[in-house]
Parts: C-alpha cells; structure tokens; sequence
C-alpha cells in the first residue's frame, strides 16, 4: 500500500491526502507515541548519519542514528536518576550541536517537556521564560553559565566531562508517552504581553507536521535536508529538525554566527538536496558574491518568515536553477500555505504565498466578515474546528487562487526571519535611566527585510554614545538580534485617544520619508 511520501504532485496531495494517513508515516498510535522515539530509535539500524552539523569554526560534526538513540538513551536514563519527573520542564540553551540533541532527544524520551532558549538571550530574555514555565533544570554550557545561573533554576553544565560521565549510563530507554502528552513548549514572540506566550506541544504534534514537511519543504525519502534556522525557534526545530528526522533523513544544521561563505561550502561539499531557509539567508549567500565558486545538488528549496525580493528570488534561480518556494503559516497554527517544492505540476508564482495546504481552509476577509474579492486586502483567516482564526497577518488572492502577503497586522517586527515584539524591546529601552518614552517599529532592510528602530523621548541629544548605550542595553537583557539599527530622539511620540503609542503612524511617518527620499 502506497504512503503518502510516495505521492509527489499537486493534483495527488489533493486527491490522496487524509489525516488517518499520516499515521501511516510512524510506528505509533493515537494512544502510544513519543517524539524521539519516531525521529531517533526507529532510524537506530538504518546505518545513515542523523546530523551534520556545520560549525562557524569550519568543523563539520556528523552524528549518526545509532548514535544519537545512544546518547539520547543514556541522558533520559541521566534524568531519571537526577529524579526529573515525566510532565516537568527541562530548559534547554545550548547551540546546535551533539550536546543539544542529545539533550532535546533524551528529554523527550523521559517523558518530560522539552523547552529550547535561544542562546542569545540575556538574562532578563532567560528569566522571563524561565519563570513561566518553570523547568526542573536547565541545561547549557560553560560560555553561557553565568546568564543561566541569574534563572533561579538548576543548571547542568553540558561539557566534554559530562558527555563522558554519560556513557556509564545504559544506553537503552524505552519510551512510555502518550500522543496527548505534552513534548516541546517553544516560546514566540507577541505584542501584548512582556512575555511571548508559550506555545505548548504534545507529541502527536509530529503528526501533524508532516503536512508542513510533505508540501511545505517538500520532504520525501532520499533527500538530504539542510536548514539553517536556529532549533530554538519554531521553523529550525520542528521543519528543520523533527520532521526530517521523522523520515529518517539526513539532516543539515548551522551552529554559531552566520557566514554566507560557511554555509555554502557545507551545501555543496555534503551534497544536500533540499534547503528550507530564511529569506534572509538566501540574500546573505547572495551578497557574499562566492557562491559561483561551489557546486550544487539541490532539488528542492524553500522560504519562510517574511517575503522574498526580486534579486534574491534571481539569484537563487541563476545559481541553484531552481525557484524558491514559499512556506507560510505561524507557530500557532501550523503551516496553512505553501508552494509545494518538488511538485511537477504546481506553477510557482513569485510573490505569492501558494495555495492551501490539503486539508487546510484558508480565506481572506474583509471587516465586516465576508470573503475579500480577488485583489482586495484583507485578514488572512484560517477556519479550526468550525471557526475563523485570524492569522493576525493582511493579505489578498489572485484570480487563480494564489494568496499573497500584505503586512502585519500587528506591532510584530520581522527581521532575518526572527519574529520580535515591539512592546518587549520598548520594555527593555525604557530601562535606560534616560529615556522616557520609547517606543519601535520595523523599517525596511535591503539585507534583513525589517530591522528594528527605536524612537526615544530623551532629555539627552542624539549621540553615538547614547545611541551606543541603549543598543547595549537591549543586546545584554534580551538577545543580540533585538537591538534597534536605527535610533531617534524625538520631542513627543504619536498617541492613540487612549494615551497610548500611536505606532502606525510612525510607520507612515517613515513610509512617507522613504517615499520622499527616493523620489529626491
């Protein structure tokens, strides 16, 4: 009987797809089902490397199945003995590396709730999450013991003397969870709160994911997947790392600061197939102006976070021949709308965001409710268990269907692909002993699509050391990608009736000084 990995067309993903039938792609059930055990123990015999992790350093770390159902066993039997109860929290802050997937994989395997931090992060950025979701421990490295040890929490320092004191720990654990059992909580940025909310993952989420890796990053059997996004975010972890290693693919990921360069020797010396990646990523090997140095086996790419330009879209057709596809959806709802890499019979348009994935509904609408004609701007709606969730993104359709993004509708700033909130930055500006109102929003970046500017009341005049300062300040308590490139120091900020930031009218503001720029 054929599975749908076996399927590779549009008009088949409409055709054969089903729910019941992602089953099909594991060995569990609706009752019997732990994460580690589907992307690790079931691939332990198949004899194919698992990871190659390609390091800043120029060190490529390769980890094989075997060995990560291994390492994974040996730390949930580590856990077990430290007494960590399946259900409690386990932090965990550590670059993509042998030590994180070990660690991700053997909490899981416990039974306990995975929660991946950003390594950036500051220490008001790690108590924050640290103190909503409360973990019996955190895991991290020497580099960043001293920001752990501001959490509050247990902190086990995962370093070559702990890997070795492992390996006296049986390397055999047998999973015991639930496919409603709660697996990963992985935090994401928002605007209404200081602290981004927790989203909360069960296991049989892998599940569900396969839609995204099937029709979103096109994933099958034989391909060799790279992506470069960060594990601590939603797209590294779950479409970067969990789904193709659920198929038992080969996976690819990049640790340490980005270099263009790096990556593109990692794409070509491993002979990767499939890449889904930021668009910030693709403008950056773009920019490095050395990728016509290396050769290429790609198949497949895709993109997500925020849109492509042009240029970027050029280059990548003139240097992999292929066109990048797009992937759209939030760490809420999951992907909803793709462009089905791989598919011979889907026309990608440029621009767009694709169509629907199957079995998802997606519409666009107006204010009043109703379904926005083709071309007219609207909400992006997504219909779940008989109602309408807005995406809190704008958008529109063509005549053929396609949809196509039209902005936030919210203060989230995407930049590089990381999603930040406005009101978290402003919290942290605020800090600073001489600002008095703060507030930020995403200006346009040829490089990173937005970057963060900050607007700041100030008795003190623009210099480059304040600016300096209040740059520093956001590095240190939120994470280095957070601080505003461009600051201002104005005399008062737009308000709202209510008193409050007026926001879009700064983005206007600027809208406007960009216009009357480029016309100048």
């Amino acid at each position: 009987m054929k599975r749908l990995t076996d399927f590779f067309s549009y008009a088949d993903a409409q055709q054969q797809f089903s729910s019941d039938k992602l089953w099909e792609l594991f060995d569990g059930n609706r009752e019997s089902f732990n994460i580690a055990f589907e992307c690790v123990d079931r691939h332990a015999q198949s004899g194919r490397d698992a990871l190659i992790v390609a390091q800043v350093s120029g060190v490529d770390e390769v980890l094989t199945f075997a060995e990560l159902s291994a390492d994974s066993s040996r730390f949930a039997n580590e856990l077990a003995a430290r007494g960590v109860q399946p259900g409690e929290r386990v932090a965990i802050m550590l670059e993509p590396s042998r030590a994180f997937y070990t660690a991700m994989f053997g909490v899981i395997k416990r039974g306990a709730i995975a929660v991946p931090l950003f390594t950036l992060f500051g220490p008001d950025g790690v108590r924050l999450r640290v103190g909503d979701c409360k973990p019996a421990l955190l895991v991290t490295n020497e580099q960043k013991k001293e920001v752990a040890n501001t959490a509050g929490v247990p902190v086990l320092i995962y370093d070559a003397d702990f890997h070795q004191s492992l390996q006296a720990r049986s390397a055999q654990f047998t999973t015991q969870s639930r496919a409603d059992d709660l697996a990963v909580f992985q935090y994401t940025s928002g605007t209404t709160r200081e602290l981004p909310e927790a989203v909360r993952h069960s296991h049989r989420a892998l599940v569900t994911l396969m839609v995204a890796a099937l029709y979103g990053t096109g994933l099958r059997p034989g391909d060799r997947f790279f992506c470069p996004s960060s594990p601590a975010w939603g797209h590294g972890l779950w479409h970067g790392t969990l789904a193709p290693l659920a198929l038992g693919l080969t996976v690819g990921a990049y640790s340490g600061r980005f270099q263009a360069e790096r990556l593109l020797k990692a794409l070509s010396q491993h002979g990767f197939t499939n890449m889904s990646a930021a668009a910030t990523h693709y403008r950056m090997m773009k920019n490095c102006g050395l990728a016509s140095q290396y050769r290429f086996a790609f198949d497949k790419l895709s993109f997500t976070g925020e849109p492509i330009d042009d240029d970027t879209a050029d280059f990548v057709q003139q240097t992999f021949g292929l066109e990048v596809c797009s992937m759209y959806g939030t760490t809420e709802i999951g992907v909803v709308l793709a462009s089905y890499p791989g598919a011979p019979d889907f026309k990608v348009k440029r621009g767009s965001l694709g169509k629907a994935v199957p079995g998802a509904v997606v519409e666009v609408h107006g204010a009043d409710g109703a379904v926005s004609a083709p071309g007219v701007t609207g909400q992006l709606m997504v219909l779940r268990r008989g109602e309408w969730i807005p995406t809190k993104d704008l958008g529109h359709t063509d005549e053929d269907g396609y949809f196509y993004h039209g902005g936030r509708a919210d203060d989230v700033i995407i930049s590089a692909g990381w999603t930040m909130s406005a009101v978290e930055i402003e919290n942290v500006l605020l800090m600073h002993p001489d600002v008095q109102e703060a507030a930020v929003i995403g200006v346009p970046d040829e490089l990173r699509g937005q970057v963060v500017k900050a607007f700041l009341v100030s008795p003190r005049a623009h210099s480059d050391p304040f600016v300096q300062e209040v740059q520093d300040l956001v590095r240190q308590k939120l994470s280095q990608h957070e601080y505003p490139r461009h600051v201002a120091v104005v005399d008062e900020l737009p308000k709202t009736p209510a008193g409050k930031v007026h926001r879009k009218v700064l983005r206007e503001r600027e809208r406007e000084a960009s216009t009357a720029a480029a016309v100048t």
